[in-house]
């Protein structure tokens, strides 16, 4: 019985492979007729069959193999040209030829650099010279690599600068004529885009719940800044609530080369209400994030200027001044965080104060119009070039986290004032920003479906969802969290 177990497998594993690959729908006939053949002659009996618990396993495990499977044929012939690219970017030299390899080290700049590696000055000018207007040379840094081909004359044939993984610079002749001018390129890149599914559930806080799944904070921040005018995390999250995210991320061989975007994203409050967020951009409107019923999550101000900080000190009209031993109001929220934490203005606006104020230290405030200020006390210093008078943007980093002027420690005091008053930046509702409507709602919807449907099909954590290979040409921007 045995034998005819491990028969029936290896029979249907022959049967899978061969149903992926075929583009017949004929296979289904044939694959049907060559399972039921192969469970007849082994004469499984219903005693004889695995219970419940393994026959998901197997289902779980044929599917991940046809998943994989039917990746791989999808993504083929798209993979072999580009592999066929990569073989043409990778030109060989004659055994002759000389290769010389380099990195830019501390303190050095791309001639210090050149020189170290013996490169004479002809070359060095020949090399700079032929990569100025294409190479920021102010943009370069330490581990930044570079080679260059000298012909069996000591002739320059080809020069290649990286720096980072997308941004490959070639110096080169098109043909083999030792006087052909050089010419400047900025290279295609060739790389694996991972779009991946993550879920987890909330116990102590976010970003103790994010440290286990292996992701770095720069995915949770950007998962937060989504709900950024809806969520504080500081205060709002419980044990028990639920997040979920669609992401992707590049890599280029093996080498994770960073984040892309976040396709979808839900936060679901253990006492029930849910917040989720779809990417969405069509030449109608601009790239954004919007809730089911097309309401733009981006409202016109955002919920902190410190999106991981912690509360310290709330908005109360009684409070005992941990310094000056009184009982005064505290009209503010207290948001403690590490020295030189950056902090964002969380709303539009024009900068009408940035100095030292007494007791709250570096102050800027900001007047975002309808009567509304926001201020911003005891940083640690405010953003080069800052000034009374410079428009902001909603976002943008006004200063550092500090314990300037009256603080027992580093946190940003952060005040709203409507019309004169003091209210509780915690209590404030605002209106999103924009709502699809008509035809754009509906084509929105339609790509809401299809996300759902996405992250329904994918149930386990962690799990990629699909790969594939693509190729960021000079001319594409391709946007890292």
């Amino acid at each position: 019985m045995t034998r005819n177990i491990a028969s029936v497998i290896q029979s249907t594993k022959r049967t899978l492979v061969f149903f992926v690959n075929s583009v017949h729908f004929s296979t289904i006939t044939v694959t049907v007729v060559a399972v039921t053949a192969a469970l007849f002659f082994a004469n499984i009996t219903p005693a004889s069959l695995p219970d419940s618990r393994t026959l998901v396993t197997l289902n779980e495990s044929a599917a991940d193999h046809l998943a994989r499977l039917a990746a791989a044929q999808q993504d083929g012939e798209e993979a072999g040209l580009e592999s066929e690219a990569a073989a043409r970017a990778e030109q060989s030299w004659p055994a002759d030829y000389q290769r010389i390899e380099g990195e830019l080290a501390r303190g050095d700049n791309l001639a210090a650099a050149l020189r170290r590696v013996g490169l004479d000055e002809a070359l060095r000018s020949q090399v700079i010279t032929g990569l100025a207007g294409l190479l920021d040379f102010r943009s370069l840094r330490p581990g930044d690599r570079f080679f260059a081909i000298l012909d069996q004359d000591g002739q320059l044939v080809e020069f290649r600068y990286q720096s980072g993984p997308l941004d490959i610079y070639r110096l080169g002749r098109l043909g083999h004529d030792p006087d052909q001018k050089l010419q400047a390129e900025k290279m295609a890149v060739n790389l694996e885009r991972r779009t991946k599914k993550l879920a987890g559930e909330v116990g102590s806080s976010l970003f103790a719940a994010f440290q286990p799944l292996g992701e770095s904070p720069r995915l949770l921040y950007s998962f937060a800044d989504i709900f950024s005018s809806h969520i504080d995390f500081n205060v709002e999250t419980r044990s028990g609530d639920r997040f979920q995210l669609i992401f992707e991320k590049y890599y280029q061989g093996e080498q994770f080369v960073g984040y892309g975007r976040i396709i979808s994203a839900r936060y679901e409050m253990a006492a029930g209400e849910v917040y989720e967020a779809f990417r969405y951009e069509s030449a109608e409107t601009p790239v954004s994030y919007f809730d089911r019923e097309g309401n733009e999550l981006g409202a016109s101000f955002l919920r902190s200027p410190v999106p991981m900080a912690r509360v310290s000190s709330g908005f109360t009209y009684r409070r005992l001044h941990p310094i000056l031993n009184v009982v005064r109001p505290h009209l503010a929220v207290d948001l403690a965080a590490p020295e030189g934490t950056p902090v964002m203005a969380t709303a539009d606006g024009r900068v009408v104060f940035r100095a030292m104020n007494g007791g709250n230290g570096n102050m800027v405030t900001i007047d975002h119009g309808n009567g509304y200020r926001s201020s911003y006390a005891h940083l640690s210093g405010f953003r080069r070039g800052l000034k009374v008078g410079d428009r902001v943007r909603q976002k943008d980093i006004i200063g550092y986290v500090g314990s300037t002027g009256l603080a027992t420690g580093p946190h940003v005091c952060y005040r709203i004032q409507h019309n004169g008053q003091y209210v509780n930046p915690l209590a404030l509702k605002f209106k999103p920003r924009s709502v699809l409507a008509g035809a754009e709602l509906a084509a929105f919807q339609s790509h809401v479906n299809d996300l759902v449907r996405l992250a329904d099909d994918l149930g386990r954590r962690g799990r990629v969802l699909q790969v594939r290979q693509i190729t960021v040409e000079p001319e594409d921007r391709l946007v890292l969290l």
